[in-house]
């Protein structure tokens, strides 16, 4: 992929590592054995956002939370085990890493579920989707516990496609994540029951082009994040979709058009708020939260601006 000189020294010049891997494997195609490469994958997790991340762990393999319970692990978000373990998978962690080797351990004795899947009979798709894209981008889909889930999430979607994390039996563009997961899962692990729910997914997104929902334009669905945790944006929507290969359908240009129309001029993108970002008046979170996030809201972004490109490269723009 062509990117301007300048704004290919943005990306790379200071970048963090988990940006500057990202950009040279996903966006110039850098294979692996490069010098460069090898490089950027080798100070993952000793450097940058990752780095500073794993020095908050507590020696006992979690965060921030004075306990271990379930709990502890999930809340006060966004900053609890649970939460930590997303950003990590999505910098490109190893999951060998001892910190997060240990972080797993925990997490699967606490979120283990009779069943064997990752959350239990009682889970929802915000949690079951998120754990098992996380499990994937460490590197342990190999886990007896994914392949329940992955059952799982195909036997609760909706009969319209999508999916949803409370009550109801109609999908929202909010329950996103079993569409992430499923992009994350390696082809070979995808069975045909995984395929055709991908594909009658995509259908539920694609009919909406990605913001068609409700009244009208939810604004929050309109600002680019990250980390996402368990929140929807078109980009998010944008990124699993062309990851799966929808790139060129035509229903999918409308959001392609605003993303490119909020590039900025020097071909940045910004992230432009951090979660909780929600203009919903029945959001009330139970107990503390307090937002997370790696760079500056309002400021042009890394992270957003390598998946923008991401996504418009798949797309074939």
């Amino acid at each position: 992929m062509a990117i301007p000189a300048r704004l290919r020294r943005w990306l790379l010049d200071g970048a963090d590592p988990s940006v500057r891997h990202r950009v040279l494997t996903e966006l110039l195609g850098r294979p692996a054995d490069d010098p460069e490469v090898v490089r950027a994958r080798n100070e993952i997790g000793k450097v940058g956002w990752a780095a500073r991340m794993l020095h908050e762990q507590h020696p006992e393999g979690h965060w921030d939370t004075p306990g271990t319970s379930a709990r502890e692990l999930y809340r006060p978000k966004y900053i609890a085990t649970n939460w930590r373990l997303l950003v990590l998978s999505d910098l490109g962690v190893r999951g060998t890493h001892p910190g997060v080797a240990k972080a797993l351990r925990l997490y699967l004795r606490k979120f283990g579920g009779r069943d064997g899947g990752l959350g239990g009979r009682s889970s929802e798709v915000c949690f079951t989707g998120n754990a098992l894209r996380m499990f994937v981008r460490f590197g342990r889909e190999d886990e007896p516990a994914l392949e329940r889930s992955v059952d799982w999430l195909v036997r609760h979607q909706k009969a319209d496609g999508g999916w949803h994390c409370f009550p109801s039996r109609t999908g929202t563009l909010d329950g996103w994540e079993a569409m992430s997961a499923f992009a994350a899962l390696p082809p070979r692990l995808r069975s045909r029951a995984v395929e055709r729910s991908i594909e009658r997914g995509a259908e539920f997104y694609l009919d909406r082009r990605l913001l068609r929902e409700g009244q009208g334009p939810y604004a929050p669905w309109l600002r680019l994040h990250f980390p996402a945790h368990y929140y929807y944006d078109y980009l998010v929507g944008l990124d699993f979709l062309t990851a799966l290969g929808y790139g060129g359908d035509r229903r999918i240009r409308p959001a392609l058009d605003r993303l490119e129309k909020a590039r900025n001029p020097d071909g940045s993108w910004n992230v432009d708020a951090v979660h909780p970002d929600t203009e919903d008046p029945k959001y009330n979170p139970p107990g503390p939260f307090y937002p997370i996030w790696l760079e500056p809201p309002g400021r042009p972004s890394r992270w957003i601006t390598t998946t923008a490109l991401l996504v418009l490269k798949r797309a074939g723009r």
